[in-house]
């Protein structure tokens, strides 16, 4: 069988480190771009750095298709995928990328160009997050329930399993569906099955018109509002409701964006944002430079930790003990307290979700990921062990036992 990694120098480097861990028993801590350091990382852990495995291997327009490394940046496939009118449909977040002229960190509308484009050197567009990185963390902005998940495009994906064997999962089209929900698992698998080498992701044109509406309404009536909306006919892309605004952002055939911003800003006495302002706001959102996702020194010292609460989209008000984001027509539901995490966690069982501390306060054991059902969990401990049956990748990032 030929060998994937005898004419790639960054494939093989990666074969190596894999095995020479695994013939030591030391755990390797796999690296992008270090966006997203939630979930638990140990110290000690040998770094296993994917950013020289980089490039786009293929990319068909017509085909709505692309093939991309895994320590390719995000900024640097977007760009790419601009040039011909098109973007990943999810949204991914980019994490800590350099913002557009006159942003800011810290405001509710710090402005950015849009499409986006990559700023400065090939470090600064790292610094926007990796492919890999984005599927292992299986992360979605804002437009996810209209277009759906990262792991709805992820078509196929290579990977390096525990064992030192390079696999492919998938292919590049829809309809070839050998391994395909394989490769699906990878999509916020944090990196404990195996390291992510390369994927193949549907993408799909810009939407031609879009424009965002703004509603003065309280938590409860914004839900109400969205619960309404999603029974009626109308092109929403987007939603978010913080400190008593809703925004409502409408995409698609320019006639229906039209046709749908001015009924529904007559009937519920909406408004429509400047294009800039609206770009910066959703742009802001979907990479958390709002102030509510950056603590400051004083919620860090009352111990507040970031928490994402998945819930049914027509849960109530769940009287949440901390600041509330609301996103995702009501099913993602961002809070910032200190209550404990059993608190948090049933909250979100009680309405049949689930809780995940994002960014968990200093000094806090809260794992990334709430208990799961004693099923769920052998699921999980089983493909550990046909992927990574030494335990040598992120041993500990998704849950404490994998």
């Amino acid at each position: 069988m030929d060998d994937p990694a005898a004419q790639d120098p960054a494939l093989r480097r990666l074969v190596d480190q894999v095995n020479d861990a695994r013939g030591r028993r030391a755990a390797l801590d796999i690296r992008g771009a270090g966006t997203k350091p939630f979930g638990s990382r140990r110290a000690g852990d040998e770094p296993l750095d994917l950013q020289p495995l980089a490039g786009i291997s293929s990319h068909e327009p017509s085909e709505l298709v692309v093939t991309v490394r895994a320590g390719t940046p995000l900024l640097e496939l977007e760009a790419a995928l601009a040039e011909h009118g098109q973007c990943l449909p999810f949204e991914p977040p980019r994490f800590d990328a350099p913002a557009g002229p006159g942003a800011s960190d810290t405001t509710g509308s710090p402005a950015e160009d849009d499409p986006p484009e990559p700023h400065g050197d090939a470090g600064d567009r790292a610094a926007g997050g990796t492919v890999g990185g984005m599927v292992a963390a299986g992360l979605s902005g804002p437009a996810r329930p209209a277009v759906g998940s990262v792991r709805d495009h992820l078509l196929g994906a290579t990977m390096l399993n525990g064992r030192g064997e390079v696999l492919r999962f998938g292919g590049q089209v829809m309809k070839n569906v050998a391994g395909y929900d394989v490769a699906r698992v990878l999509a916020g698998s944090m990196g404990v099955l195996g390291v992510i080498l390369e994927v193949s992701l549907k993408v799909l044109p810009r939407p031609p018109a879009q424009t965002t509406l703004a509603f003065d309404v309280g938590q409860e009536q914004a839900l109400a509002l969205l619960t309404a909306w999603r029974r009626q006919p109308l092109p929403v892309h987007a939603s978010s409701w913080h400190e008593g605004q809703l925004r409502l952002r409408l995409a698609g055939a320019r006639a229906a964006v039209l046709a749908a911003a001015g009924r529904l800003c007559s009937a519920h006495g909406g408004r429509a944002l400047d294009a800039n302002e609206a770009t910066a706001w959703w742009q802001a959102v979907r990479d958390q430079r709002l102030a509510f996702f950056r603590p400051t020194a004083a919620d860090a010292a009352a111990g507040q930790s970031l928490w994402r609460l998945s819930v049914p989209p027509t849960a109530p008000v769940l009287g949440t003990p901390g600041p509330v984001f609301i996103e995702w027509g009501g099913a993602q539901r961002w809070l910032r307290t200190a209550a404990p995490a059993a608190q948090v966690q049933a909250l979100a069982a009680a309405v049949g979700g689930h809780a995940s501390c994002i960014r968990p306060a200093p000094g806090s054991a809260a794992a990334l990921a709430g208990p799961l059902p004693e099923v769920l969990m052998r699921l999980h401990r089983s493909l550990k062990q046909a992927f990574d049956p030494d335990r040598i990748f992120n041993p500990g990032r998704l849950y404490p036992d994998l």
